[in-house]
């Protein structure tokens, strides 16, 4: 399990718009967006920096971590 630091993710929305980039780059990942830490933790078996270059390429800036 990874957790994304998701900077600029400051409404519902946001946290939808950051979900669907995560599944787009894996659709059998599973994902719990906090948005009042404003964090994504993420079970998959992919590479997370794929994960992590979607979720920038729908415009929020984050960072990652294995847990």
């Amino acid at each position: 399990m990874y957790e994304f630091e998701i900077q600029n993710m400051t409404c519902g929305h946001c946290a939808s718009t950051v979900e669907k980039a995560i599944k787009a780059a894996d659709p059998e990942a599973s994902a719990s967006i906090d948005l009042a830490v404003r964090t994504a933790k993420v079970e998959t078996r992919h590479d997370p920096a794929a994960i992590k270059t979607a979720i920038e390429k729908a415009g929020y800036p984050s960072s990652f971590k294995q847990v």
